[in-house]
């Protein structure tokens, strides 16, 4: 049965999330970038992912990284669904004073763990992240990443790929959502590049709640962890 979370008595599940998208009538330059992670996000945040409003300084809660974060539209109706934010801040969305910006801000919109802002940074702070809550001997929170196929053309997801992948950073998962938009791409590459790095890799269809679930929960033991959710093609 699908979770939801109440808010001022008002359940939210996963078919409100298209109503919440709408109430955001800001100028959205990126829509498909933000539809294109709206399954992903949803079984994260109700399934899969150890956090919630109640948990926001909580040391041993999971960290979730929105590297993709060029169209936060999705991100926020989820945020919203599960009671971080209120949903009246939604029709604000993009405009001078709201704290939901084009780019989540972390010291505005509860539950944000990092501000995003140019593509290819998300990977590494989570390698970063991950390394430094091991250095604490924390063995309980996971760190999640999600990034887009064509982000992984930035330099720096290679050199965070390499070292994750042989630092043996288990606590460490990335999502991968494949819309085809990447310049460089060829069928099965991500996964394979993440593999020749020594990551644990499943492929997912990225609307497919069971299977993105199955593809989340898979065990890793002594790797970090990839999936790749490949969703319909990025529209022109």
């Amino acid at each position: 049965m699908t979770k939801t979370t109440e808010e001022l008595g008002r359940a939210y599940g996963y078919a409100d999330l298209p109503g919440l998208m709408a109430l955001m009538t800001g100028d959205e330059k990126h829509g498909p970038a933000a539809t294109s992670t709206l399954d992903v996000l949803w079984v994260l945040y109700d399934r899969v992912l150890r956090v919630g409003p109640e948990r926001g300084d909580d040391p041993g809660r999971d960290r979730f990284l929105l590297s993709k974060g060029h169209g936060p539209m999705a991100y926020y109706a989820v945020l919203a669904a599960k009671g971080f934010v209120p949903v009246g801040w939604l029709d604000g969305f993009g405009s001078y004073d709201s704290p939901l910006g084009h780019h989540p801000d972390r010291t505005l919109v509860p539950g944000v763990e990092i501000g995003s802002g140019s593509l290819g940074h998300g990977l590494p702070i989570a390698v970063g992240m991950a390394l430094g809550l091991r250095a604490q001997g924390r063995g309980e929170p996971r760190v999640w990443v999600l990034t887009g196929d064509a982000e992984l053309d930035e330099g720096s997801n290679h050199e965070a790929i390499a070292f994750a992948g042989a630092a043996g950073l288990e606590r460490l998962h990335t999502v991968v959502v494949d819309n085809a938009s990447a310049r460089h791409a060829r069928p099965g590459g991500i996964a394979a590049r993440f593999e020749a790095a020594g990551w644990s890799t499943v492929t997912a269809d990225g609307r497919d709640h069971e299977e993105l679930y199955a593809a989340f929960t898979a065990p890793h033991p002594g790797r970090p962890h990839v999936v790749v959710a490949r969703v319909e093609p990025k529209s022109a």
